[in-house]
């Protein structure tokens, strides 16, 4: 038995015909193949981290049913245009990229915090990341490219 759903992903829409049971983070990777969005197999990482309806989520604790209707952003819909996102770019030029595994989740988590607060502390920062776990970085580097971001200019 399949059901079918629309989902618009980083701004186009998807009808497809999906089982009950298929996790978003699998319909995300697997049938669209968009494969920045991981899993670690217990989304215990926040690896799995996408936008939904503009508010962050491990997208493995969420079926792909449950996303009919929504909009989703992933890590490939953060740039536009050929252009970084301003995040994207602090990432780069803060030498805050780890991997590809975990550094999408964090882009994606901190993408939902500044859209929530502009201007946030680091310790705010440090509470946010808590959701997405790397194993590559001791995190100051990342705090580092949010900061660029937030700067005064």
């Amino acid at each position: 038995m399949t059901m079918e759903i629309t989902v618009t992903v980083n701004g186009k829409a998807y009808t497809k015909d999906v089982a009950p049971n298929l996790l978003l983070v699998d319909f995300l990777h697997d049938t669209l193949g968009l494969t920045g969005t991981k899993s670690d197999g217990g989304s215990t990482s926040g690896v799995c981290t996408v936008l939904l309806n503009g508010i962050s989520v491990k997208s493995s604790y969420i079926l792909a049913v449950q996303a009919d209707g929504a909009e989703v952003v992933t890590v490939e819909g953060l740039a536009q245009n050929g252009q970084l996102s301003t995040l994207q770019q602090a990432f780069w030029d803060s030498h805050a990229v780890q991997s590809g595994f975990s550094t999408p989740g964090m882009l994606l988590s901190l993408t939902d915090l500044l859209n929530r607060k502009p201007n946030p502390s680091e310790a705010e920062i440090r509470t946010w990341l808590e959701g997405v776990i790397c194993r590559d970085t001791g995190y100051q580097h990342v705090i580092d490219a949010v900061k660029l971001v937030t700067a005064p200019r």
